[in-house]
């Protein structure tokens, strides 16, 4: 992935700085809570809706598995019908690709609708580094870019931005960008949202390249998908006379009858809505009808590692929908940033670790970024198995074992800061393992209870810092069960 977020610290130190943010806690609460509101409603509309999570699941299943057969024929259906298809391995591939591309173009400037994968690699940053500027166009992806900012929401960019702090960030920095705001802007939505539309007409109508994600793309046609509510994206796909598209393998789907079932799940998951104001499609080039030049770049990036990993693979059936983010207590009181990634959420905390491995203290921290309350699993529409990729990654992290790296089999070096956690569990599996010294040890814990501390010295003491020992029983379950039960099966009063 980019290196634009290496050097930020891990999830716990980071999260310790958020947490004590009273304004970010207010924003992320009143916007998370009002998102999954409406999102149940939405889903309880829908009689099916577990039919319609089962299928989104098994046609991800489906085309993860047989992903190389579908994306030739995605590549085959793309150059039929006018536009060409690059490989990215990993982010450095990808940018340098689009930046050719521009350059080839003799521009120097390009709209961007929102896209992740772009984040994922970087590409503002590599783009002007070039010579090159990026304007994003999607409202809260403009607020992150005039802010000096960084997304902390896969849906909602600025969701840790309320109106008010809006208003400032147009007034003081929209003029550097472009059109300046206007001087009596407030800070109502309407005010706020005309002031991104003329800002952002200019740079449409001026601005000859752009750069997309997608989706989906559809292998037996070769369309791309993109879903958004602004109508900002339609905009960067039809009035550019070059289209750049950079996309994440895994959002390949066999057919156009599969999109049936995400453009359901998608919009209700995201928005709550029914289904999303707009939804754009283009297959290749059509003379003159919207870009001339149509380049397809195909972004790996780690996916393929991530699909050796029979547990951790359920990762790429994400639709970026971010319902797993606004049920998530970790999340809700964290924020995004704190997760160092452009994934944040309990979506983040597997797939950025999966995508980049856990050698870095960030990545090896987030596998442990959740409470395993099982919220993000019952509101996934994929029905990505999150807690139980949570723990497979923290038993790779502890204790290292067999993984993929860029398509190789390697083995993971266990992250460091578990030498105590796995001294304790050896001890306890030889403990639990010999009766009568798990009968001693529970004797003399309980004999000696009054003397135990509230906070334990050493490692033990980081897991005490946040939770409270629990009490010790006066007398072990054996010493119990021989006082009520004398005889066998007659239990004593």
């Amino acid at each position: 992935m980019s290196g634009t977020f290496v050097g930020l610290p891990s999830f716990p130190q980071a999260a310790a700085v958020s947490t004590q943010d009273t304004q970010l806690r207010a924003n992320l609460r009143h916007a998370t809570r009002t998102i999954r509101d409406k999102r149940a409603t939405a889903i309880g509309e829908l009689s099916d809706w577990p039919q319609l999570r089962a299928a989104g699941a098994a046609i991800k299943d489906h085309t993860l598995a047989h992903l190389d057969h579908y994306l030739r024929q995605l590549e085959a259906a793309v150059t039929a019908a006018g536009g060409t298809v690059h490989w990215a391995a990993d982010a450095d591939q990808a940018n340098r690709i689009i930046a050719d591309l521009i350059h080839a173009t003799g521009e120097t400037q390009v709209v961007k609708v929102k896209s992740m994968a772009t984040q994922e690699t970087g590409l503002n940053e590599a783009l002007q580094a070039e010579g090159i500027t990026a304007y994003e166009t999607d409202l809260a992806e403009l607020i992150v870019q005039l802010g000096d900012d960084r997304p902390s929401h896969i849906l909602v960019p600025a969701i840790h931005r309320n109106r008010h702090q809006i208003r400032d960030i147009f007034t003081d920095q929209m003029a550097a960008w472009g059109r300046p705001a206007p001087e009596d802007l407030t800070d109502d939505p309407a005010a706020l949202a005309e002031a991104a539309r003329l800002h952002l007409r200019e740079k449409f109508l001026t601005t000859k390249v752009a750069i997309s994600g997608a989706n989906f793309m559809v292998a037996e046609t070769g369309t791309l998908v993109v879903l958004e509510s602004e109508g900002n994206g339609r905009m960067c796909l039809t009035l550019p006379d070059t289209l750049i598209s950079l996309v994440g393998i895994e959002k390949t789907i066999p057919t156009w009858q599969d999109l049936e079932v995400f453009l359901q799940t998608l919009p209700r998951s995201s928005t709550a809505e029914r289904m999303n104001p707009y939804t754009t499609m283009w297959t290749g080039t059509t003379s003159h009808d919207g870009p001339q030049n149509f380049h397809l770049v195909l972004l790996d990036n780690g996916r393929t590692d991530t699909l050796a990993d029979t547990t951790g693979r359920e990762a790429l059936r994400c639709i970026r929908c971010s319902a797993c983010l606004n049920v998530c207590p970790v999340y809700e009181r964290a924020g995004g940033h704190a997760y160092g990634t452009p994934y944040p959420g309990p979506i983040g905390a597997i797939l950025t670790p999966q995508l980049q491995g856990t050698s870095t203290p960030l990545t090896a921290s987030l596998p442990y970024a959740s409470t395993l309350c099982g919220a993000c699993y019952d509101v996934c529409p994929v029905a990505i198995n999150i807690p139980q990729i949570l723990v497979h990654l923290r038993e790779q992290t502890a204790q290292g074992g067999t993984t993929t790296s860029r398509g190789t089999p390697a083995t993971a070096t266990p992250a460091s800061g578990h030498a105590a956690m796995r001294a304790a569990m050896r001890a306890a599996t030889w403990t639990l393992t010999h009766p009568r010294t798990l009968h001693q040890a529970q004797s003399l814990a309980t004999k000696t209870r009054r003397l135990h501390p509230k906070n334990p010295p050493g490692p033990a003491a980081a897991w005490t810092n946040t939770r409270d020992l629990p009490p010790l029983p006066a007398h072990t379950f054996n010493h119990w069960w021989k006082h009520h039960h004398s005889t066998e099966g007659t239990p004593q009063p």
